[in-house]
């Protein structure tokens, strides 16, 4: 049921309240509104997300992280938890956890979030959310020094995007696994995966990931 649909049937419910009597039929009207208010929240809480990671790229020396983006992920997990929705649960989870990790720059942090969000969204069959998850504690493994690790968890978050078809992301974790590759001096692996990377994101218009591809080349 999406957002339409959900103010359609609180609109509804109200009427049987009013005209109908029945007042019993409010509560389902507010799951309802809590769904997308939920949604609304974790859609905000990205747009902020969006604009510190864009503001990051285009060269801002020190971009700053927007106050209300952590309350509003707070938020929708506080309604996703009362609403039985596992599914939104895990995505919230990992957006506090992205948060902590790429703005605040503290992976002791963010991994307990990543974690359980891979877990929850694991159990429900929620596969993009699970590979953003594996994607980013493979990054804070590979700044932690554990390669390996980083690796494995990269290379898993790739094998959930491609069955997904979301090869932008695929891309993206190819440049990471480039880093890794470089760090365990197997130099010529790593750009011969950038090159794998930059045909995939030319191919698939992100050119995000090619100024990525493009700096990595410059690093390695």
């Amino acid at each position: 049921m999406n957002a339409d649909d959900r103010i359609e049937r609180a609109r509804t419910l109200y009427e049987h309240a009013v005209f109908g009597g029945d007042a019993s039929v409010l509560a389902d009207a507010d799951r309802h509104l809590d769904a997308v208010e939920a949604d609304v929240a974790l859609a905000r809480g990205r747009i902020l997300h969006a604009r510190f990671l864009t503001a990051r790229a285009t060269g801002e020396s020190s971009p700053v992280e927007d106050p209300a983006e952590l309350p509003l992920f707070e938020r929708a997990i506080e309604l996703y938890e009362a609403l039985g929705d596992t599914r939104g649960h895990a995505e919230a989870l990992f957006w506090i956890g992205c948060l902590h990790q790429v703005i605040r720059r503290d992976n002791e942090t963010a991994v307990p979030y990543l974690e359980r969000s891979r877990q929850m969204a694991a159990r429900v069959g929620d596969t993009p959310t699970q590979a953003e998850a594996l994607r980013h504690l493979g990054i804070a493994a590979h700044a932690a020094g554990r390669l390996d690790e980083a690796r494995e968890r990269l290379e898993e978050s790739s094998r959930l995007r491609r069955e997904e078809g979301a090869l932008r992301g695929v891309a993206a974790n190819m440049v990471g696994l480039a880093y890794v590759a470089a760090a365990q001096d197997r130099r010529a692996d790593a750009l011969a995966t950038l090159d794998r990377a930059d045909a995939i994101a030319q191919a698939h218009g992100a050119h995000a990931v090619v100024r990525q591809i493009q700096q990595a080349r410059t690093q390695i």
